[in-house]
């Protein structure tokens, strides 16, 4: 599937109840990786429940390539500790993107994606169109680790012409 030009913007919101790497608690950073991109939230100190609220843009050339978070917890004096991964793909947002949604109500959930054994997601994820934007809301379940989840927001930015 080609994409339209533009960006996806990923709101990196919180992590929830993630595994703690040291004994005074983990310091856990998200990484995301896309064509090549590597993009890092900051350092929350001391948490295993983090709050970043961060924003990351991603350019996006192939909407079906997917995108892989990793979880770190930040040490000092050696090799960061990894905490957990998830892929996602954003397909489904690139097809509702390509719809006309001008006439629907803003809070209107348009999809929704179900959780299943090809992705990482730990529960359902809308699809919603709000203040004329598509939005999307994901809870991934993180690999490779006892326990955590990390909470996304997507949204996708166009470049006009």
């Amino acid at each position: 599937m080609s994409t339209l030009p533009g960006f996806l913007s990923v709101r990196v919101l919180r992590g929830v109840n993630l595994v703690s790497r040291d004994a005074k608690g983990s310091d856990p950073y998200v990484v995301l990786n896309l064509d090549g991109q590597k993009l890092k939230t900051g350092v929350m100190k001391k948490t295993v429940n983090p709050v970043w609220n961060e924003d990351l843009t991603l350019a996006v050339k192939n909407a079906s390539t997917p995108i892989k978070l990793e979880v770190f917890d930040k040490d000092t004096f050696s090799k960061d500790d990894q905490m957990g991964d998830a892929e996602f793909d954003i397909e489904a947002l690139m097809q509702i993107i390509q719809m006309d949604l001008e006439d629907i109500r803003s809070g209107t959930v348009v999809r929704t994606v179900r959780p299943g054994s090809h992705c990482c997601l730990a529960d359902e994820s809308h699809i919603i169109w709000e203040n004329g934007q598509v939005v999307q809301d994901l809870l991934l379940k993180l690999r490779n680790v006892e326990t955590g989840v990390v909470h996304l927001q997507l949204r996708w930015v166009s470049i006009p012409g």
